[in-house]
């Protein structure tokens, strides 16, 4: 049965457990899906999750890069339909790994709330991943997950900011933050 972890809150390391679940598992040999939602692709793991075989897709298309509250009406039309795409390549994913493996979905809790990413959608793949005898874990990051969504995960760890270097006015760095 494949299991869901929901990593929320308001503080730094979301990503970060996703992506060691996700080295975990592939040092494992499982297969590993990993899909960022609303970032534009730059974050170092990047590139080593790839080269340690694990799928990624992440960025925004062209068109419609940049913080969400920057774009325009259209531009969120175009990122929602990025996001939706790419919740459908989970589903494909899915199908072709029915019996284990690990799918993390990067951000999704802020799609939704945002409404950048179809919530019913979401809460059928979760459905289909627990109704999989030996299906993949599915990994959910970002903040304010729903009373239902917190209801249906597996895993509910929240990560609460306590103190934080951007509060003194240290900018986010690369290799740390991202």
């Amino acid at each position: 049965m494949g299991l869901i972890h929901v990593y929320f809150g308001d503080g730094k390391g979301k990503t970060t457990a996703a992506v060691g679940l996700s080295v975990r598992a592939r040092g494992s040999g499982l297969p590993v899906l990993f899909q960022q939602y609303l970032k534009d692709g730059s974050s170092s793991e990047l590139d080593l999750l790839r080269q340690l075989g694990i799928e990624v897709t992440s960025g925004q298309p062209e068109g419609a890069k940049g913080f969400t509250w920057e774009l325009n009406t259209a531009q969120l039309a175009l990122l929602r339909t990025s996001q939706d795409a790419r919740l459908e390549e989970a589903f494909t994913w899915l199908a072709a790994h029915p019996d284990g493996g690990l799918l993390v979905l990067d951000e999704t809790l802020a799609s939704v709330n945002l409404g950048l990413l179809d919530a019913s959608r979401l809460y059928e793949l979760m459905d289909r991943v627990q109704l999989l005898s030996a299906g993949p874990d599915l990994v959910l990051t970002g903040r304010d997950p729903s009373d239902e969504l917190r209801g249906r995960a597996d895993y509910l760890s929240e990560i609460r900011l306590l103190k934080h270097p951007f509060e003194k006015g240290i900018a986010a760095r690369r290799g740390i933050e991202f």
